[in-house]
C-alpha cells in the first residue's frame, strides 16, 4: 500500500481568483489543513504555500502552487524532488468539468482530461502515476464558455454543493492515509451531497 505523503491542491493565486470554480483544489487543501489546526505559509524554494501534517503514522505535506494553474508543476517538481516523493505518493486535487458539483471521485493516473495543471505536473514528475481527487464543478454547456465558467464563481447553491463535497473528501482523505486508496474510494464514491 503506498502511502500519501504530499497532498496538492491546485488554483491561482491572486484575491480575484479566490473564489473562483478553478480554485476547487485550493479550497480543499485550505479544508484539510484546517481540520487539522494548521495554516499554509509561503515557501519560495517550492514556488507555493505549504504545511505538514505529521501525526500517528501520517507525515503530510501540502502543496498549494502559486505559479498560476498552467506552471502546477513547477511548484509540485520542485517539492517531489526536494523530498524525494514518488508521483505515486502524491495526491493532487483540482476542479473537474465532467463532475457535476456535489461529486468528487478518487482516480489514479491516466491523462489530463485537458485540465492544464494535470498536463503540466504530469510533465514535470515525467509520469502521469499520481492520484488525483477530481472535484466537480459542472460543465458551462459548449467548449467555448469553458473559459469563463471556471473563472467565475458558482452560485451559492452549487457552491454549498461543493463545500459539502469538500468536507467530506477530507473525510476519505484520512480514511486513505489510514486505510489505502480502496477504502477512501469507497467512502467517498458513496457520498451524495444534499441538494435542496
Amino acid at each position: 500500500m503506498s502511502t500519501i505523503r504530499l497532498l496538492v491542491g491546485l488554483g491561482n493565486p491572486g484575491p480575484e481568483y479566490l473564489q473562483t470554480r478553478h480554485n476547487a483544489g485550493f479550497w480543499l487543501v485550505d479544508a484539510f489543513a484546517q481540520r487539522h489546526g494548521l495554516s499554509l505559509q509561503p515557501e519560495t524554494k517550492f514556488f507555493g504555500t505549504t504545511a505538514r501534517l505529521q501525526k500517528g503514522a501520517w507525515d503530510l505535506r501540502m502543496l498549494q502552487p502559486m505559479t498560476f494553474m498552467n506552471r502546477s508543476g513547477k511548484a509540485v517538481g520542485a517539492l517531489a524532488n526536494f523530498y524525494k516523493i514518488q508521483p505515486e505518493e502524491i495526491l493532487v486535487a483540482y476542479d473537474e468539468l465532467d463532475l457535476p458539483p456535489g461529486v468528487a471521485k478518487f482516480k489514479s493516473g491516466g491523462g489530463s482530461g485537458g485540465h492544464n495543471g494535470i498536463k503540466d505536473i504530469t510533465a514535470a514528475l515525467g509520469s502521469p502515476d499520481f492520484h488525483r481527487l477530481r472535484i466537480g464543478i459542472g460543465h458551462p454547456g459548449h467548449k467555448s464558455k469553458v473559459t469563463g465558467y471556471v473563472l467565475g464563481k458558482a452560485p451559492a447553491t452549487e457552491q454549498q454543493l461543493m463545500d459539502d463535497t469538500i468536507a467530506q473528501a477530507c473525510q476519505s482523505i484520512e480514511v486513505l492515509l489510514d486505510q489505502g486508496l480502496l477504502a477512501a474510494q469507497q467512502q467517498l464514491h458513496s457520498f451524495k451531497a444534499q441538494r435542496d
